[in-house]
């Protein structure tokens, strides 16, 4: 009897051991699925071929909206085949209080990134520095921008996306040469009394424009003068076209006459060599005449003198 219990509780405690193994692989067979399902999700994560896009991540001030920042927004857009875009703008305040006065309204930064076709979501009220935070917040994969270091708010100089590029979370884009918000900037503060002239000319007050009374007095007289000389131009372009047909014509109408001058000049020495010629001729006839003349005379005298000679001596 005893026998047969110790069999039974020996049967009992190899199902137990058994289940146990049985579920020890169940769960190791789960682990290694979750493990195959993480490396799967992360290489899609890494090349964007997931069913899930990759929240990339831009921000910027975005003042004076243009194809410099068009163009950036488009390279963090197209960084993975399945990209879903969240651009941050910082608000007035911030950006007043790090970088300087913006042109635009914080209103007018956002509505315009909003009309951007690369732009999937933005961020108002965007963090001047990224935090872990901010990205476990947004779910955000990947931080795009320029390499160029942004001083952060601490005023040591250190690098805003210093944190995404330690943790390998920074894709790079390239700048646009020639265009930028403070470019522009300059271009209207170099012209800036045209501007104002324009301004002036499409109804806008000197209120409306910060000027002051003799200000707006100068622009206005200098106004009156660019006119006067926009004319004046005119007419000397038209003047100018005149002289220069009446120009052509006196060119051509000078060959002709100086090619008619030497013909007539070539005619009138032909002739007039002609004429010498003859004059040379006659004249050299004229001495051949002369001299006959008197060769012949000398001849008859010294005929008579013989004669006479031949008379005396008979």
């Amino acid at each position: 009897m005893a026998t047969a219990d110790l069999k039974l509780k020996t049967a009992e405690a190899e199902q137990v051991v058994g289940k146990e193994e049985a579920e020890k692989a169940d769960n190791k067979d789960a682990a290694n699925d979750t493990e195959t399902e993480a490396k799967k999700d992360s290489t899609e994560a890494e090349t964007g071929e997931g069913n899930c896009p990759i929240r990339v991540y831009a921000d910027g001030i975005y003042d004076l909206f243009h194809f410099g920042h068009a163009r950036s927004l488009e390279q963090a857009k197209k960084a993975f085949p399945n990209t879903y875009l969240l651009v941050g703008c910082c608000n007035d305040e911030v950006t007043h209080k790090y970088k300087g006065k913006t042109v635009m309204t914080e209103d007018e930064r956002y509505e315009s990134l909003r009309h951007c076709k690369w732009v999937d979501e933005v961020i108002p009220d965007a963090p001047w520095v990224i935090t872990q935070e901010f990205l476990d917040k947004h779910k955000i994969d990947f931080v795009a921008h320029d390499s160029l270091p942004y001083a952060d708010a601490s005023g040591a100089g250190n690098d805003v996306y210093e944190f995404v590029k330690v943790v390998g979370k920074f894709k790079e884009t390239k700048r646009t040469e020639g265009i930028s918000t403070s470019d522009l900037i300059m271009r209207i503060v170099k012209d800036y009394n045209k501007y104002v002239m324009r301004n002036l000319a499409r109804g806008y007050t000197r209120k409306d424009l910060g000027v002051s009374y003799m200000k707006e007095k100068h622009l206005r007289v200098n106004m009156e003068f660019e006119k006067i000389y926009d004319k004046v131009k005119e007419k000397q372009e038209k003047v100018g076209k005149k002289l220069s047909v009446l120009h052509d014509e006196w060119v051509e109408n000078a060959d002709r006459w100086v090619v008619g001058f030497l013909e007539k000049f070539e005619e009138g020495c032909h002739q007039m060599g002609a004429v010498i010629r003859e004059r040379i001729q006659e004249s050299l006839l004229k001495g051949q005449k002369e001299l006959g003349i008197l060769y012949d005379d000398s001849d008859d005298s010294d005929d008579e003198d013989e004669e006479e000679e031949e008379r005396t001596n008979f």
